[in-house]
């Protein structure tokens, strides 16, 4: 199954007014591996992805559309 959030880190991203460098900054990684996230060129590790479930106050299943 392939999972795709990077149109999903742009959604919030954008609802949150921040450009991808404010974010990067925030999460402490380029504004290149960012934008590869939100294109879905590389997948976030772990670490990064609770880094913005934190960020934006979200849990894990909110940023892969998971509905139970």
């Amino acid at each position: 199954m392939e999972i795709n959030i990077g149109n999903k880190l742009k959604e919030l991203r954008r609802s949150a007014n921040l450009t991808q460098e404010e974010l990067s900054e925030k999460l402490q990684i380029s504004r290149v591996n960012y934008t590869r996230y939100e294109t879905d060129k590389v997948r976030p590790s772990y670490e990064i992805l609770i880094k913005i479930a934190d960020l934006y106050d979200i849990s894990l299943d909110e940023i892969f559309d998971r509905e139970f």
